[in-house]
C-alpha cells in the first residue's frame, strides 16, 4: 500500500483532492441570496446537472427529506493580549460549556499558558483555565453585562482561510434560514499552532 490512507470503501484520500481555481471562489454572497450556483446529481442516471439555488424546489420529489441548517453564526473570533505583553492572540470559541466558560482555539498558543489573563478590551477579558493539545485552551470570560451583546461588538465573524475579503455586514454571513444563536463555523485544522 502506497503512503495514502484508504478508507474502508477502498478510496484513498488522493481521490478527494481536486484544484479549485481562486477566480471560482465567491468572496461575498450573491444577491440575491438564491441566485447562487447548485450542483444537482442524479445517482440513477449518473447524472450532473449544473443549476441555481432558486431551482431547488424542481428537484425535490414528494417523500425527499430536506434538511435545513437554522443556526446563526455568532462573531467566535476575538483577538486580544495577554496581560502584560503586546502580542496578538487570536482566540476562537469553540463550544460554550456554561455561562462563563468556553472551548476555544488560540494561536500561537504557546503564549496562553495556564492562569494567563487575556485582555480583548475594556469589556472582555478571560483567563485560561485549562490547556489542550493543538492550541485547545478553557477559558473563563469576565465581563459586566450581557455577554452575547459584547460579544457582538467585540468579535469577529469566523470567516474560512479562503474568504480575503473584509466582512462588513455580519447579516451577510448568516445563511438565510438561521434562527438560533450559537455556530461557530469553526474550521480547528486551520488554526493548529
Amino acid at each position: 500500500m502506497d503512503e495514502m490512507k484508504h478508507n474502508e470503501t477502498g478510496y484513498s484520500t488522493h481521490d478527494y483532492y481536486y484544484d479549485l481555481p481562486e477566480e471560482l471562489i465567491a468572496q461575498t454572497p450573491l444577491e440575491p441570496r438564491d441566485s447562487s450556483r447548485l450542483l444537482v446529481y442524479n445517482r440513477e442516471e449518473d447524472k450532473v446537472t449544473h443549476a441555481h439555488f432558486f431551482d431547488l424546489p424542481s428537484f425535490l420529489r414528494e417523500g425527499d427529506l430536506l434538511v435545513v441548517n437554522n443556526t446563526r453564526v455568532i462573531p467566535a473570533r476575538l483577538f486580544g493580549h495577554v496581560e502584560g505583553k503586546e502580542a496578538v492572540l487570536e482566540v476562537l470559541l469553540l463550544k460554550r460549556m456554561d455561562y462563563t466558560h468556553w472551548e476555544t482555539i488560540m494561536r500561537p498558543a504557546k503564549k496562553a499558558r495556564l492562569g494567563a489573563k487575556i485582555v480583548f478590551n475594556d469589556e472582555l477579558s478571560a483567563t485560561v483555565t485549562e490547556v489542550g493539545e493543538y492550541g485547545a485552551r478553557t477559558i473563563e470570560f469576565c465581563f459586566d453585562g450581557v455577554f452575547e451583546d459584547i460579544l457582538d461588538r467585540t468579535g469577529n465573524m469566523p470567516l474560512p482561510p479562503y474568504i480575503k475579503e473584509k466582512l462588513t455586514d455580519k447579516e451577510r454571513y448568516q445563511t438565510v434560514y438561521s434562527k438560533i444563536e450559537g455556530s461557530a463555523a469553526a474550521r480547528p485544522s486551520s488554526l493548529t499552532s
